[in-house]
């Protein structure tokens, strides 16, 4: 039977329903407006708690059941300890040996690690996973075999789902590297340090139950508190909660490659020459190779002109924490970090600061971070000539990425995407993006190894760099070029079921994925 469906503002069809409940189409950049009052957990009681704070048990198996464990729930999980996570795919175990059915994974972002979930989508155990899925996991979901249909969400998004009500969290399961006995709980300290732990703090406020596992458990007060005490039911303390050296890197590393190099070296001369980079300037860019050549090269520019970044916004890497160690920014505020020379600036700087995403891009809130943003570096696997831009699916349609915080950072000041012309000599500017994720209009400049495509909604920039004697291009020159050297790339294939949800910063749906037709089928 048919499905009913309706074209969004994006022109999309987008189903009336998924997973049973309405879906709200998007209807524009900031024309949605919601109504109602946020969701709120229920009630609790000193009544059922220790009076001397005591919340150890002796296991996860009785955490969870304890917390009433049942068929149907949402268990919520961050991904901090990304690819070294060994509580996660845990949980799943002891549900599936407790006869659990139609669970609701809920996670801030999935990794490789996490493809042992397969087993538990295929006997039931699983219905659906809603949020980012790397990897494995991407194309179990492409191909169809998910029973639920998945719903992918940016990082604010996915608070914004939380505090509105149209997720609610039966159980988070929330790992830290360190935590006292009563659940205060934080991302330093121990063999699993992730630096920050923040992408829990919604998970801890607005979930039912909350249980902290930890392999480091410390005397009370376990201080700076990124997870307070007061709102975690159990704590799990287990010999081992994630690989250390799969958790951060020893380091982060700048690209070697010439064409990143040179993207890298045009990036920061546009925003030198456009004047977007100045004194005072705030700004984020990714851990990525080349976002990271580019922060080596800012760096420069500002020790070279005295000037001073007011903040950046993490995650954080070494570039990052050496802009702030030598004075070429003021604060780092940091949601999560992603090698071991920021784990040991957040611990030791008072200028690098834990600040969770639920203050910096919950779009349903009185303001945040992101508009306050100069410069946004950001990525994507295809950008179109309209300047739409999608970063979940590649141009052979599987999904294999997350949103992340992408579609949050598109409300900074000046978006910037520095991409390659082609991978694998698959062209990156397209005429229409297989998915989209994010409005043109909300995408200001795309820089190549080639050339420097500026959105002409920009006419501002556009003149700042008149005679600059940057590659300016058009972004149909750029398209035509990369054609050009790698031919035109067939189009994927699909069949109509849709296998996952796009989910737009207010909680609207912009776009569908649909299952990729396979040349068996």
């Amino acid at each position: 039977m048919a499905v009913p469906t309706v074209i969004n503002a994006a022109g999309r069809e987008i189903p009336h329903e998924i997973n049973g409940k309405p879906a709200i189409a998007f209807k524009g950049v900031g024309k949605y407006r919601p109504e109602g009052h946020k969701y709120g957990p229920p009630i609790p009681s000193c009544i059922d708690f220790q009076a001397d704070g005591n919340k150890v048990v002796n296991s996860l198996e009785e955490a969870l059941a304890r917390c009433g464990l049942s068929n149907g729930m949402t268990i919520s999980t961050h991904h901090h300890l990304r690819d070294g996570d060994l509580i996660s795919n845990r949980v799943f175990d002891i549900a599936s040996a407790m006869g659990i059915r139609d669970l609701i994974w809920f996670p801030s972002a999935s990794f490789p690690c996490h493809e042992h979930v397969i087993k538990y989508l295929d006997d039931g155990t699983i219905n659906r996973i809603e949020g980012s899925m790397n990897g494995p996991l991407g194309r179990y979901v492409s191909e169809g075999r998910m029973k639920g249909t998945a719903v992918l969400r940016s990082h604010g998004g996915r608070v914004q789902a939380i505090q509105d009500g149209e997720v609610k969290i039966d159980i988070a399961v929330l790992t830290a590297p360190s935590s006292d006995s009563f659940g205060n709980a934080k991302g330093t300290g121990g063999s699993s340090a992730c630096g920050v732990l923040g992408y829990a703090k919604a998970d801890y406020l607005y979930a039912d139950k909350v249980i902290v596992v930890t392999d480091n458990l410390v005397p009370m007060p376990c201080f700076p508190m990124e997870i307070e005490g007061n709102y975690v039911d159990y704590v799990v303390v287990t010999d081992k909660i994630g690989i250390p050296e799969k958790i951060v890197s020893g380091t982060t590393r700048i690209t070697r490659s010439p064409d990143r190099l040179l993207i890298a070296e045009l990036t920061a001369s546009f925003l030198e020459k456009s004047g977007i980079l100045h004194d005072g300037v705030t700004m984020q860019s990714g851990a990525g190779g080349t976002s990271l050549a580019i922060a080596v090269f800012l760096h420069k520019i500002m020790k070279k002109n005295g000037w001073k970044s007011k903040f950046g916004f993490g995650g954080s890497t070494k570039y990052m924490v050496d802009m702030l160690q030598q004075g070429q920014m003021g604060y780092i505020l940091d949601a999560q970090v992603f090698d071991l020379d920021s784990v040991i600036s957040v611990e030791n700087n008072p200028n690098h600061i834990p600040y969770p995403v639920f203050n910096a891009y919950n779009f349903h809130s009185k303001g945040n971070i992101t508009s306050m943003m100069d410069i946004m570096i950001l990525g994507a696997t295809e950008i179109d000539v309209n300047f739409n831009g999608n970063v979940v699916t590649h141009s052979d349609g599987y999904l294999l990425h997350g949103i992340g915080g992408w579609q949050n950072c598109l409300h900074a000041r000046n978006v910037i995407i520095p991409i390659p012309l082609f991978r694998d000599r698959i062209p990156v500017i397209v005429d229409e993006v297989t998915t989209l994720c994010g409005p043109g209009e909300l995408i200001d400049v795309i820089i190549t190894e080639r050339g420097i495509a500026i959105n002409p909604l920009r006419t501002d920039l556009i003149e700042r760099v008149k005679g600059s004697g940057l590659p300016l291009k058009t972004i149909n020159e750029l398209k035509d070029e990369a054609e050009r050297i790698c031919g035109r790339p067939a189009k994927p294939e699909f069949e109509e079921k849709v296998v996952s949800a796009v989910k737009w910063v207010d909680g609207t749906v912009i776009d569908v994925v649909r299952q990729i037709k396979t040349k068996d089928q």
